[in-house]
This record gives structure tokens, C-alpha cells and sequence, in this order.
């Protein structure tokens, strides 16, 4: 289209004598009283556009841009709602018209009765008035992402100290100390939510925090992964012994098992001197709440699994006992047919609605080699394994994990990796490297029968078999050398085959295990 040379210094004059007119002294946040003294007429009286042609121009163009224009500068003094409202709503069909909506009404009615106050000040909204239910749970609290949209109501209303209160408030609440069970929260972890706790007696107002502690589900109280309120670590899929897409996302037993040994192992090396010490006791600290964390929320026994088939959801409270707000009919078919009355183990993952109840065999082994299992747990795990040797050892030990997974979850997990198939690879594959941590627990438990037994069944294939990476479970149950993907010759497992038959087993090592547990005792205390 040709180009059209424009000049614009009438509409300019234009827009600059309407805002002499009225636009100029008008408060986004005015009252309908105010609106009355400005005259709305002059806003229609705008110049005519001065346009310079150049060959051809489109009439009709010119004449929906001057309309539209017109326009525009009415729905910008018409854009500001009077009284409460600071935007634009449904309030009339009719042009130019200031009558609000009688919802919008309302809506500030509503607004105002939640509206919470800290010795005279407002300071927030809470998340609903209308408490005619027993149980309120934290609905009369001042949520902080809530608040979001009833202060941004608030600052277009021209009403700013409300949301200056709450602003200052969360910024002091922020440098309170969080705890959660035993595990202090990092610093700068903005509160969930908030309440305001009046005493009438001693005419005082107390503020209560909720950095997560009583949430439902536990969740963390910020959006942000750097923040947490366990003190496990929090990581991808792939992390682990497990380097594929096997739905191991968030707080895997493998890696929480290992960041215990890891934790316990520098207690035994760092220096007893003033930087030391200081390690030391954050360590020890993170002990504590890791164990406490884990020994409670991970383990999974027969009374355990009978407890978690009852929770109730939805609770609200730090006493809540379905503290992941773990919904019953999410607990898969096979646990219960799977958990013996006498053992129990570490489940896979637990976080926020979600408990992955498989079985994982190198998470567990650590836990009883870390000591992050206590006695009674780590025989448990030993009996679950001679009352489930067929699942977990078979004709080839050892499981990586229990079940695996199939058909459509499979596909989902995995994203129909044609490695990780049905019993195959870290889908339920059998892993001979697994022995000795398998045999290590085993000493330190006092079963080295368990070991033994599993020794047996590994001589009589793994040379026949030439030293294959893992092995496959086919549907009869005969275990085979896994297919071209699994590595025959693999000298980790001539070498795991070596430590157990040779040094393992001698008595010594149980001396050095209790030697350890001394030292690390010691330092913990």
C-alpha cells in the first residue's frame, strides 16, 4: 500500500486540550463525586486530522482510525470505575455510564470482612470469612500468595497501608528462625501463610507463622526448589545408580541413604579445630533431622501399610498424621500382597501426595551399612528378604528394584525406552554388582546365611555366563544373560565376585564396622 504522510500535531493539541479539559487533574483512584466536576462533553469536540496524501488513501480507513480515536480518549476517563472499584468492570450496558455493578459491590463487601488487623492495622486478607464450618483448618489465615490479587484491588482503590503492613510484616517474618520436625529451614524462606492471634485479656496481638509445618501435604511454602522444608535433597531422574527415566524425581532413597553416609563419613575426617568444629555441629544437626525424617516418613512395615490404607486427607495441623496428605487409593495393588507381616523397607520416594512404595536394593543396603536404619529396621529388611527371596533374589540376585513397571506406565515413566522393558535393565533387572552391599548388610546385621545363599546362586552362572552386566526375568521366572545391551565380560562383576569370596566374609570386617560406629558415635554426641 502506498504510504500515508500523517501529521499529527492536531491530534496532539487535541489530546492536550482534553487533558486541560479534565484529564489532566483526574486520580486513578477518584470518587464519584469528584468525576461530577469535570466536564465530559469537551473530550468529544477533538480537532479534525490535517492528513497529507500521497496518491491514494483508503476513505473508510481514515474515517475507523478518527472513530476509534474518539473513542479511545472516552474509554480512558470511562476506564477508571468510581468508588471502591479501581477497574473496569461490567457495570453498564450503556455508554459512558459510572453506575458499578452491583457484584463489584459485593465483592468489596466481601473484601473488607476478611481483612485481618495487627494492633490496629490492617495487614491482610484471609483466605475466607465465612467460617460457619467446624473445622476452619487455615482457612482464617492470610495466605501469602493469595493476597496477591486483593492488594493489587487495594493499591488501584488508592488504599496503600494495607499492603505496605503486610509487606513489612512477611519481610520481619522471613528472618524468623524455621524449623520443621528437627530440620531448620534455610534463611529467606518467605512464610505460607499467616494468622493474627487476638487476646482479649492482655489486650495483645500475637502474629503465628506457617512456613509448611502444618500444610497440607507438608508442602514447601515458597515457589522454589532452592528453598525446602525436608532435609533430604531434593533431585532429577537419572541421578542415581539409576541414570534413566525411571520416575525417581524428588527425594530418591538411594541418594538420601548415601547423603547420610556421606554426612556420618566427615564427621570422622574433619579436624577438631574452631572451622571444624563449626561443620561439625551444622552436620550433626542435619543428622539428627535426616534421620529423624527418614526413619519416620520412608519406612514402610505391615502395621505401617495398614495405618497409611487408613489416613484420612485433607488435614490441617502439626499434628497431623497423614503428614503428606497421601491419598489411600494411591497405594498400588501388589504392596499389599508384597508386604510380609514380619519385615518391612526403605520405600523408593515420598514427597507432597506421593509415595513410591517399590523397592529399591542399593538405597536399602546403604541405609543398613550408613546405620541410617536402626537395628530393629535393618533385621527388618533382612527378614523381608528371606520372606521375599523369590521377588528380590530369584535365580539371579539381585533386584535392582521391585516391581517393574508396565504397559502404560511404563510408557509414561519411561518414555517407552526399549531398555528399561519389563524386568529388564533398571526395570526390575537382576544386577550380580549388588552382592556385596547385599553381603556387607547382611555382616553387619548378623545373617551372613542371607550372603551365603546368594553367593551360591551367583558362582554357579556368572562364569558360565561369561560376566554379564544383568540379567532378565523372562514371565516363566528363568533369569537369562540380558540381551547385546548387557555387557558380557563386565570386570566389576569378577571383582565384586573376588571381595566377596576372599575379604568380605572374613571376621575382621565385622570388627572394622563396629570400629567405625564407635568413632561416629562419639563425634555425634
Amino acid at each position: 500500500m502506498d504510504s500515508v504522510k500523517v501529521n499529527l500535531d492536531g491530534v496532539k493539541g487535541g489530546i492536550d486540550g482534553a487533558r486541560e479539559g479534565g484529564l489532566k487533574n483526574v486520580s486513578s483512584h477518584c470518587s464519584i463525586s469528584e468525576m461530577d466536576d469535570f466536564d465530559l462533553s469537551r473530550l468529544l469536540d477533538k480537532p479534525r486530522l490535517n492528513i497529507e496524501r500521497q496518491r491514494s488513501f483508503d476513505e473508510r480507513s481514515l474515517s475507523e482510525l478518527s472513530i476509534g480515536l474518539t473513542r479511545g480518549l472516552d474509554n480512558y476517563e470511562s476506564a477508571y470505575s468510581p468508588g471502591r472499584s479501581g477497574l473496569d468492570t461490567p457495570a453498564s450496558s450503556t455508554r459512558n455510564s459510572f453506575e458499578p455493578h452491583p457484584m463489584v459491590a459485593d465483592a468489596w463487601e466481601a473484601l473488607r470482612r476478611s481483612l485481618v488487623h495487627f494492633r490496629g492495622q490492617p495487614v491482610g486478607t484471609i483466605a475466607a470469612y465465612d467460617h460457619a464450618s467446624e473445622e476452619v483448618l487455615n482457612y482464617d489465615q492470610v495466605f501469602v500468595r493469595d493476597f496477591v490479587p486483593s492488594a493489587l484491588a487495594f493499591l488501584m482503590n488508592g488504599e496503600p497501608d494495607i499492603v505496605k503492613n503486610f509487606l513489612l510484616k512477611t519481610l520481619q517474618l522471613q528472618g524468623w528462625e524455621k524449623r520443621i520436625d528437627r530440620f531448620k529451614l534455610g534463611e529467606g524462606a518467605m512464610p505460607a501463610s499467616f494468622k493474627v492471634l487476638h487476646d482479649p485479656v492482655r489486650k495483645s496481638d500475637t502474629i503465628i507463622a506457617d512456613f509448611g509445618e502444618s500444610a497440607i501435604g507438608r508442602v514447601a511454602p515458597v515457589d522454589s526448589e532452592g528453598f525446602d522444608t525436608f532435609p533430604t535433597l531434593l533431585c532429577a531422574d537419572g541421578c542415581s545408580m539409576i541414570d534413566r527415566r525411571m520416575g525417581i524425581y524428588g527425594y530418591p532413597i538411594e541418594i538420601q541413604a548415601l547423603f547420610f553416609m556421606a554426612l556420618r563419613s566427615a564427621l570422622v575426617m574433619l579436624k577438631h579445630d574452631a572451622e571444624g568444629k563449626e561443620f561439625i555441629e551444622r552436620i550433626v544437626k542435619r543428622l539428627h533431622a535426616l534421620s529423624y525424617h527418614m526413619r519416620s516418613y520412608f519406612w514402610l512395615d505391615f502395621q505401617q501399610l495398614n495405618d497409611i490404607y487408613r489416613y484420612k486427607t485433607e488435614e490441617y495441623s502439626h499434628t497431623a498424621v497423614n503428614k503428606f496428605n497421601v491419598i489411600p487409593d494411591s497405594i498400588p495393588e501388589w504392596v499389599f500382597d508384597f508386604m510380609p507381616t514380619r519385615g518391612g523397607y526403605f520405600i523408593g520416594n515420598v514427597s507432597p501426595a506421593r509415595m513410591d512404595f517399590r523397592w529399591f536394593a542399593l538405597g536399602n543396603c546403604v541405609a543398613i551399612l550408613s546405620s541410617l536404619a536402626t537395628p530393629e529396621q535393618a533385621s527388618a529388611i533382612m527378614d523381608l528378604f528371606e520372606e521375599r527371596w523369590e521377588e528380590l533374589v530369584g535365580e539371579m540376585p539381585l533386584k535392582i528394584c521391585y516391581p517393574a513397571i508396565e504397559s502404560h506406565e511404563w510408557r509414561i515413566v519411561t518414555g517407552c525406552d526399549p531398555k528399561n522393558t519389563r524386568w529388564s535393565y533398571h526395570n526390575g533387572g537382576s544386577w550380580p554388582v549388588l552382592l556385596w552391599l547385599l553381603t556387607a548388610a547382611c555382616i553387619k546385621t548378623g545373617r551372613p546365611q542371607i550372603a551365603r545363599r546368594a553367593i551360591d546362586l551367583a558362582e554357579s552362572r556368572l562364569l558360565k555366563d561369561s560376566w554379564p552386566e544383568y540379567y532378565d526375568d523372562d514371565v516363566g521366572g528363568s533369569f537369562t544373560p540380558g540381551d547385546d545391551l548387557a555387557r558380557r565380560g563386565q570386570t566389576n562383576e569378577a571383582r565384586d565376585q573376588e571381595i566377596l569370596l576372599v575379604d568380605v566374609l572374613k571376621s575382621s570386617a565385622k570388627k572394622q564396622f563396629r570400629k567405625y560406629e564407635a568413632i561416629v558415635d562419639q563425634k555425634e554426641r
